[in-house]
């Protein structure tokens, strides 16, 4: 078992840096989140990063932005710039249902405890910074910072908003997975290349007095043209999902008031030796020892799992990890991930059990074009919606040997597979019949020997109209996955449960669609449990239909539930089971006029 001393993690505080024998840092990093360091926490990953690159970096994890700024003034002024993320989620999703009630616990905060960060903190400490340094540069990055580059509409202030940099003073953003931004950015600034004189790194967006013309540019509508005008806002949204799913990709700008907002292309997906190279760095894999005795359930929850790749090409319309990690799949070597796995086996409380070998979806793992030059002239943001493409090869043997590798480890005594798994690559008949037969042979292994009772899938919905609306295949798909899985169960002398994601209220959906799903999946024998409300969250196919009412790649206007009542109308259907939702369920089917389903639901046979 490993053992660590404190300066094994990046230092929280003066007392820390002074016990380095520092007398000044590069970057200080101010964090919405708890200081995990672990691979799977963004600053942390900045912060070794950094530390690769061999400044000297300190962490700020959930400063009191209330008060006298203590915790802002502590460290002092950086050589270099501050760093500042809302954290690993948007911080109103972080803080809000999707009822808009405040949440009572906070996953990336020691023992759940709320109010440890402010609404939109990428706004609130940036702020703060300014006020107390203003000649320092601040660069901000982050998922909430990431999804909110441009024009977009916010859910809990229900009004469309500007660019996050015309709120946030900020002077530059780092978009998407940030490694190489921001080692480009240090590199140009050790090169002697003062900060505001920094234009042109990729991945990496600014605000604008005058911006140079470019004939490849892309200029968006206005903000105040979408504000005044919803269908400019639908437009402007297939531009920029289109040219983040792009190999070649132009710059955008959009105008704001008297500014404008530029957006440079991101960078390639990173290779195998890039991305090997980020998660071998030395973290510790644990957090900081300043919360010791406290629990930190986004750890918990992580912290005996492996990521092995980055990116998806599903494109779902709700989902914002496409737009943020980009949809071509950079995976890491079975090396690192070996690596990895050692290193866990050797933390104090491992018993044994991998919680999760996957990454944003289960297996995608090292799928990619089979022809690039065909991937280089594409801009759909799905390889596998409406079907998949001719042009993926979707080889699931790599993972197979992978899972079989880790299962040979020693120490560990069996591997689950906790991500979400895309039974849609899984079902597909390929023109390669050895892909069809690694795809047979890793549903077979997956279901037989790397579920912990439990697997899960994410269906979204029973109706089609809906599916198509959220990219999403056909319900049949997963009808289909749910007989082979009981019968590999069946062969096995398995009990395990198969536990599928739905959800209401999304753009397209009705009452009488949720009725449908309802009497669909009680005829499975679900009861449903794994269910949630359409969230609204900034950057994503699905808000925009939400917020403008026109479907972004075919202007047609699509029917959305707005108000709280229509949300839990739709909602209640879910929980036909329970003896409380009877009678409002037989009401709400006789209000739209669907009787025929009373029947269904609660006096058919089972």
């Amino acid at each position: 078992m490993r053992t660590y001393k404190l300066n094994d993690w990046l230092p929280t505080t003066k007392k820390e840096v002074e016990a380095r024998g520092w007398d000044y840092l590069d970057v200080i990093l101010f964090s919405g989140d708890a200081y995990v360091d672990h691979p799977s926490f963004g600053a942390a990953v900045v912060g070794r990063v950094l530390e690769a690159e061999g400044l000297r970096v300190a962490i700020v994890p959930q400063p009191d932005w209330r008060g006298d700024y203590r915790d802002f003034k502590k460290l002092g002024t950086p050589r270099l710039f501050f760093g500042v993320t809302a954290g690993a989620m948007d911080s109103m999703v972080n803080h809000y249902t999707a009822n808009k009630r405040l949440r009572s616990d906070d996953a990336y905060t020691p023992d759940q405890r709320p109010g440890m960060r402010p609404d939109y903190p990428s706004i609130v400490y940036t702020r703060i910074l300014k006020e107390l340094y203003p000649d320092t540069p601040v660069v901000l990055g982050g998922i909430e910072a990431s999804m909110r580059r441009l024009t977009h509409y916010d859910y809990w202030q229900d009004k469309l908003l500007p660019g996050i940099l015309e709120s946030s003073p900020a002077d530059l953003l780092i978009y998407g997975m940030g490694e190489k931004p921001i080692r480009e950015l240090v590199h140009r600034l050790r090169s002697g290349v003062p900060f505001h004189d920094i234009r042109d790194i990729r991945q990496t967006a600014y605000l604008a007095d005058k911006v140079g013309a470019n004939p490849d540019d892309i200029r968006l509508f206005s903000h105040e043209e979408c504000l005044r005008d919803k269908l400019k806002q639908a437009k402007n949204f297939r531009h920029i999902e289109e040219e983040s799913n792009k190999y070649h990709v132009a710059r955008i700008l959009q105008q704001v008031g008297q500014h404008t907002i530029v957006v440079n292309p991101p960078f390639p997906p990173m290779s195998e030796a890039e991305i090997d190279a980020s998660y071998d760095l030395p973290y510790t894999r644990l957090p900081h020892p300043k919360y010791k005795g406290k629990v930190i359930p986004a750890f918990e929850m992580i912290k005996f799992s492996v990521n092995i790749h980055r990116g998806c090409f599903g494109g779902c319309a709700f989902c914002t990890i496409s737009a943020h990690q980009g949809k071509f799949i950079a995976s890491r070597s079975e090396a690192s991930i070996s690596r990895e796995i050692k290193a866990i086996t050797e933390m104090p409380d491992f018993k044994g059990y991998i919680s999760d070998l996957g990454g944003p979806s289960a297996n995608m793992y090292q799928m990619r074009g089979k022809d690039e030059r065909i991937c280089a002239q594409c801009k759909k943001p799905s390889c596998i919606f409406p079907s998949v493409c001719k042009n993926l090869r979707a080889d699931h043997a790599p993972l197979l040997h992978l899972y079989k590798k880790v299962d040979q480890t020693p120490g560990i005594k069996k591997s689950f597979i906790g991500s979400g798994v895309r039974y849609d690559l899984l079902l597909h008949r390929y023109e390669d019949e050895r892909l069809n037969k690694a795809a047979q042979d890793y549903t077979e292994e997956l279901i037989a020997h790397h579920v912990s009772g439990r697997l899960k899938v994410a269906p979204e919905h029973t109706q089609d109209k809906v599916l198509r609306l959220m990219r999403k295949p056909s319900f049949s798909l997963f009808e289909r996955f749910k007989r082979i899985f009981d019968k590999v169960n069946q062969r096995n002398g398995l009990h395990q449960q198969l536990i599928p994601y739905f959800i209401s209220s999304h753009p397209g959906c009705t009452e009488a669609d949720m009725a449908e799903l309802a009497v669909i999946t009680k005829g499975l024998h679900f009861q449903l449990e794994q269910v949630q409300d359409f969230t609204p969250t900034p950057m994503t196919l699905a808000t925009e239909m939400y917020y403008t009412g026109y479907h972004p790649y075919t202007l047609e206007k699509v029917h959305t539930a707005r108000t709280k009542e229509q949300k839990l109308a739709q909602r209640l259907f879910f929980f036909w089971y329970k003896p409380e939702s009877r009678q409002a369920i037989k009401q709400a089917l006789a209000r739209i006029g669907r009787k025929d389903l009373i029947d269904k639901l609660f006096f058919s046979r089972r």
